[in-house]
């Protein structure tokens, strides 16, 4: 039996070594964990040159990007590269009929022309600690999960208060592990980024949601930002006075382009992983939870295009809603297709099986583990009815704009019954403001289209006890018939058209509140509200905190009988590393995907005066006369490439970088087949794709001709020309 085990755990042992390039790492702890392994990769560099708080270091360069995205230093100016999906709220808020940005791109030849993106913001990560054994400071076993919250919140209170740092400077504290462990980041945050330099969405978007997701790639995913301070160089709100930030680093920019085998590192903010999950938990992906939602968001992608093909002005309007729903319910499919084609919950529950005959065998594990797959395995499909319901519910309700407004009124109706006349000015005031800022982005017809397609969904497909008596008892009336029913709704309600919403707040604060609330629109949000709460959200979040629990148990328990491997933590928002080699990948039988693509791939997709692969006539020319510059190749433009790096969300616009830190190009994407990385890294298929640094700068050279831009950069090689 004990050979048996030895004979186990080395198997574990390999099968966990043979996964290099998995991994979302803190980069305080490369030079612990990953130094090596990088280096065999082919890292020229040292792990103190990428993470270093004596002196200036890689991690000096990057910056959370408005909390949603990655963007990189490139010039001692604060200049900023990102991804062009990543700036795209700010090139839509700028874009109108008359200056439509989206359509024509934009660029500044001066620092007079750069453009001001209020909330828009720029943080620098200055240092990164462990203080878990202050943060969990008196938490033991035995006290229930609200005592262990409250007590972890003041522990985090008063490590805060009792931290040293500069006024400008934040402190960010995480937990990490589930919870098992936290750190804390010295931040610093810049609040004035304007905008600098976007290509026409027919470069920076090219293929669109045809292409979104999938590789091989053309697309031309970059737009360009730039930090300002005040004359201190510290964080300082938007000045005329303020000036361009000067960096502790800016990275240089590598013209030698890649191949295979290439080592390649990824340093940004990914957003959220579940790599630890227990196996019925990813059942529940594949099964139930992508599905639901993928069906939701297919009718409202359908409604949305269809009026965006036909008017410029929803076209503009919709832009940014129509790639935020589409992003993720392409992302979804492919989830489920790689979670399946890679038998992930077989895999899962063999990993379990695994895990159990190691508990089995060390008693001290035993004692503390025994049981625990069987408690996660019974608290998942407990959960299952109310997950269900809290998809159709957080999926259908936010894409009704009706419903938003009716969000936003319910501030004022609980202002005015909690405080009176007192608190009821103000609240009326912010949500007259927000729903107003909100309309510029709407159109009354696309809406009601989606309330009656969404709606029929909402009560069709699932429990008649979680769907909204209300509006159930509106359809009645109207003979089951749901469009009928949504002209009553969008003809009766005063709450979504600005015009009537004003005429409705100019009353009485009693007046104004009881006329809300007797809306037919606010009503309908209500009650939806009310039984999701009632009737799903009490169960939903008890048998959720009893699987944060178990799952923070687990994730400890497998730390401590999968010795042999090393753990990184789940993305969450904070600054990591994944690295990784530039890779073919071949995602199924007799199929190669190669690691590069060409201008020649962008001109083979053309399709004059099409949505998504249209083109600008500039491009096709310089195309034509292989205008390349000192970006092209052998009379071929790079335009982008892949790579084996663990990627997410929140990693977009993230600098790639070769083995010596210089950049080669910004990642955006994730092969189709390879989704699944967020529950389910697999190297033989998960690749991340990233626009070549070449092509990037051959648009902004050539194309746009916006040559101050290039010289503010700094361009290296190390091959001879």
């Amino acid at each position: 039996m004990k050979k048996y085990i030895l004979l186990f755990i080395i198997s574990i042992s390999l099968f966990f070594k043979g996964f290099a390039e998995e991994g979302m790492w803190l980069p305080q702890l490369l030079q612990s964990l990953n130094e090596k392994d990088m280096k065999k990769l082919g890292m020229k560099i040292n792990a103190s040159d990428i993470y270093n708080i004596s002196r200036s270091s890689l991690k000096d360069a990057i910056v959370s990007f408005g909390g949603f995205c990655t963007a990189e230093v490139v010039s001692d100016k604060g200049l900023l590269l990102t991804n062009h999906h990543c700036g795209f709220e700010a090139i839509q808020s700028h874009s109108s009929v008359q200056n439509n940005y989206i359509r024509d791109g934009f660029w500044a030849y001066n620092m007079g022309q750069e453009l001001q993106n209020p909330g828009l913001f720029a943080t620098f990560i200055i240092s990164i600690n462990d203080v878990t054994k202050a943060v969990l400071n008196g938490v033991g076993d035995n006290i229930t999960e609200r005592e262990r919250k409250s007590l972890i919140d003041k522990n985090i209170a008063a490590l805060k208060a009792g931290t040293k740092k500069e006024s400008y400077q934040d402190i960010l504290i995480r937990p990490f592990f589930e919870a098992n462990k936290y750190y804390m980041f010295i931040t610093e945050t810049y609040n004035d980024v304007r905008m600098v330099g976007a290509p026409p969405s027919s470069i920076g978007n090219f293929g669109k949601d045809t292409d979104n997701w999938m590789w091989p790639r053309h697309t031309g995913d970059f737009s360009m930002f730039r930090i300002y301070a005040d004359k201190n160089n510290r964080p300082a709100a938007y000045s005329p006075d303020n000036v361009p930030y000067k960096p502790k680093r800016s990275l240089n920019i590598s013209i030698d382009g890649i191949k295979e085998g290439d080592f390649t590192m990824v340093f940004g903010f990914p957003g959220r992983t579940n790599e630890y999950l227990h196996s019925s938990a990813i059942e529940q992906v594949v099964k139930l939870s992508d599905p639901a939602k993928v069906g939701i968001r297919t009718k409202a992608l359908q409604v949305i295009d269809g009026f965006m093909r036909k008017d410029e002005q929803i076209g503009i309007q919709y832009a940014k809603k129509f790639a935020s729903i589409s992003n993720a319910w392409k992302k979804w499919q492919g989830e489920i297709l790689g979670l399946t084609k890679s038998n992930a919950v077989e895999k899962r529950k063999q990993l379990e099986a695994n895990f159990e005959k190691i508990v089995m065998s060390k008693p001290e594990l035993n004692v503390a583990y025994m049981g625990l797959l069987k408690d996660l395995e019974k608290a998942y499909h407990d959960i299952e009815p109310y997950a269900y319901a809290r998809d159709y519910y957080s999926e259908i309700y936010p894409k009704i704009e009706l419903l938003l407004f009716a969000n936003q009124l319910k501030s004022v109706v609980n202002a005015y019954e909690e405080n009176g006349e007192t608190g009821y000015a103000a609240a009326k005031e912010k949500a007259l403001q927000n729903i107003e800022d909100q309309y510029k982005d709407y159109n009354a017809a696309v809406d009601e289209k989606l309330f009656t397609v969404l709606m029929e969904m909402y009560v069709k497909d699932q429990k008649d006890e979680y769907t909204s008596p209300y509006f159930k008892e509106l359809l009645q009336q109207n003979s089951g018939d749901y469009a009928k029913t949504a002209a009553t709704v969008y003809a009766q309600s005063k709450i979504y058209e600005i015009k009537s919403l004003q005429a409705l707040l100019a009353g009485s604060a009693k007046d104004v509140t009881d006329a809300i609330k007797n809306d037919i629109g606010y009503k309908i949000a209500m009650d939806m509200q009310y039984t999701f709460g009632t009737k799903v959200a009490g169960h939903l979040n008890e048998i959720q905190s009893h699987i944060n629990q178990l799952q923070r148990l687990y994730m400890q328990a497998q730390m401590d009988v999968f010795t042999e491997k090393a753990f990184y933590p789940d993305a969450n928002s904070t600054l990591r590393v994944t690295y990784g080699q530039v890779k073919p990948a071949y995602p199924r039988d007799g199929v190669k995907y190669d690691i590069q693509t060409y201008m020649d791939g962008i001109m083979e997709k053309y399709k004059p005066g099409d949505y998504e692969f249209d083109l600008p006539k500039k491009l096709i020319d310089l195309y034509n006369k292989k205008d390349f510059g000192r970006w092209g190749v052998k009379g071929k433009q790079p335009v982008c490439f892949i790579a084996s790096n663990h990627t997410t969300g929140g990693n977009s616009g993230s600098p790639a970088l070769d083995a010596y830190g210089n950049l080669i190009g910004l990642n955006f994407d994730r092969a189709w087949e390879g989704t699944m990385s967020d529950i389910n890294y697999d190297p033989a298929i998960c690749r991340n794709i990233m626009v070549d640094i070449r092509y990037v700068m051959f648009i902004i050279d050539k194309f746009a001709g916006a040559k101050n831009l290039i010289d503010e950069m700094k361009f290296v090689s190390r091959v001879k020309k």
